[in-house]
């Protein structure tokens, strides 16, 4: 049972089961776990990706939830990603449409700016 939160940690989401596999079959854990803490943050680097375009963030907490906000400092614990999206929705209003031309664009525009930043460099 998690101490912070009182629930028990026994589901694990697909995103995170090959590391969980790999953490309880491994005797060294100490790798996988910092192959588990990079793929975590990597993930939410995507998701804010599209977020952001929601006006919504994501964060990882301790490794084990995800702290959904917005821009006027609401928050919400996620315990997996499945769960966010659904979370995300609610906290915009709106659906969150993966195909949503304006989205394309915007992440095309942010695509085109990183290269460039990464070209002057």
């Amino acid at each position: 049972m998690c101490v912070l939160c009182g629930e028990l940690v026994l589901n694990v989401h697909w995103t995170d089961q090959k590391a969980h596999d790999l953490e309880y079959g491994a005797a060294g854990g100490g790798e996988v776990q910092r192959n588990r803490r990079r793929d975590r943050i990597r993930r939410v680097q995507y998701a804010n990706n599209i977020l952001s375009f929601y006006g919504l963030n994501l964060a990882d907490w301790n490794g084990s939830k995800y702290i959904l906000s917005d821009k006027k400092g609401n928050q919400k614990i996620v315990g997996d990603l499945g769960e966010m999206w659904p979370e995300a929705q609610k906290a915009c209003g709106r659906g969150l449409d993966p195909l949503d031309p304006a989205l394309l664009e915007y992440l095309r525009a942010q695509d085109e700016h990183v290269h460039v930043h990464h070209d002057h460099e």
